[in-house]
């Protein structure tokens, strides 16, 4: 596919004029490989891959000066694959010289979740991550509808409207660079070498997997579960492992970004929330092909896995537009013991709140906006005026203010070019 403009990129560039060292990781195959190329080209820079065994054989062997006897800004693709070596000589190197931009590492690993590596960096690496493609990225548009929902300045709805069996064949395409313009028998393929990849390649790398064939067990069930709660006692039954294995297995899962967690939300309110966290698969096409599903059966109105694979596709893409920014908002979900539950809750560093359910549907009813409405209300008693909107997300054309504070958007605002 052609080049696509990642909308971090000017971020990562501003940080390297001040940070000594940038970190971009994410997924594998999620597009960080040519990034990193891409700003290594414009900054006249060095790229090395640790893919590459002979690269790795060298860093492995004398890390300091592989490190140092290359042209920088030195782009490191897959820089965990040097271990712990390899980033406390990125440490000394910076120390001794502490000239911002010099290195900018990439890896499929979350970096936060390795004491050695994120201590051994800290106050001198800025880290992003990068999500596979966003609807905004691939259709060139810039991720504004987001932030209109807590100004109030809703913006025109899109004029292109899309049918429900469009938005279905984004959610089973999903966002990976390499299958955007992949036929479907193609796309099944290639997600099913990319599963094997990452859990018997990359996982087994980092850590001792007794029971490898547990881990692509352990992520199609939780595809089957995606935008819900994850019980690992039924995943331990089911796939009879032990308990703490499975434990172990989901939390490596997450470190090699296969899996996110929504947590729970609260702010006090006269309810009892439940504190259980919400995950979804990472790519709503993944989970798809994980389900062994398309588009031509997800059409049907009772079609169990529709509504859970929108709300995944729906939360990845306002994931990945935040990511891209730099509005910290943070992400939840809301969920009490009377069975009140919120898809969505998008929270600003000042605590105004944004409510957002997803709904698989081209008729939404007003019925469908009432959990919003009851944290508006509740909210508004806790923390007056913090509740900015609710939104209801859908895959229709209705759009509009449907009460106070409660809208209805199509969910393809989210990126199409022609809202106003």
């Amino acid at each position: 596919m052609e080049f696509v403009r990642r909308h971090i990129q000017p971020q990562v560039q501003d940080a390297l004029e001040w940070s000594r060292v940038v970190l971009l990781h994410g997924a594998r195959q999620c597009g960080k490989t040519t990034l990193a190329q891409a700003i290594a080209e414009n900054r006249g820079g060095t790229y090395v891959s640790l893919d590459d065994e002979a690269q790795r054989e060298l860093a492995e062997a004398d890390p300091v000066s592989y490190l140092d006897n290359q042209r920088h800004p030195l782009v490191v693709d897959e820089a965990q694959l040097g271990g712990n070596r390899l980033i406390r000589a990125v440490k000394q190197l910076v120390d001794a010289e502490p000239t911002p931009g010099r290195f900018l590492l990439t890896g499929s690993t979350n970096f936060l979740t390795v004491p050695s590596i994120s201590e051994s960096l800290a106050g001198r690496v800025q880290i992003f991550r990068l999500w596979p493609l966003s609807e905004a990225e691939l259709a060139g548009s810039q991720p504004n509808e987001i932030m209109s929902w807590f100004d109030g300045q809703h913006r025109l709805p899109p004029a292109d409207g899309m049918v429900r069996s469009e938005y279905l064949e984004l959610v089973c395409r999903g966002g990976y660079p390499e299958v955007v313009g992949l036929a479907p028998h193609r796309r099944r393929s290639w997600f099913r070498s990319y599963v094997e990849t990452v859990t018997q390649r990359d996982i087994a790398s980092l850590v001792d997997i007794r029971k490898a064939a547990a881990l692509p067990a352990l992520l199609r069930w939780t595809a089957g579960l995606t935008s819900s709660h994850v019980n690992l006692s039924d995943a331990a039954r089911k796939l009879e492992v032990s308990r703490p294995v499975v434990s172990s297995y989901f939390e490596w899962l997450q470190t090699v970004f296969l899996v996110h967690e929504l947590p729970a939300w609260s702010r006090n309110l006269p309810s009892r929330p439940l504190r259980r966290a919400k995950f979804h698969i990472t790519d709503s096409g993944l989970a798809a092909s994980l389900l062994g599903l398309d588009a031509d059966g997800l059409m049907p109105p009772t079609s169990p896995a529709a509504g859970p694979l929108l709300e995944t596709f729906a939360v990845n893409e306002i994931a990945r537009q935040l990511s891209a920014t730099e509005h910290d908002l943070t992400l939840s979900h809301y969920r009490d013991n009377q069975g009140r539950e919120v898809d969505l809750v998008l929270e600003a560093p000042n605590g105004d709140v944004v409510a957002v359910e997803i709904k698989a549907t081209r008729s939404p009813s007003r019925a469908q906006l009432n959990h919003l409405a009851w944290l508006r209300d509740k909210l508004d008693v806790v923390a007056p005026g913090r509740y900015r909107a609710g939104i209801l997300l859908h895959t229709g054309d209705q759009h509009g203010k449907i009460g106070d504070r409660l809208y209805l958007r199509p969910l393809n605002c989210l990126w199409s070019k022609r809202a106003g």
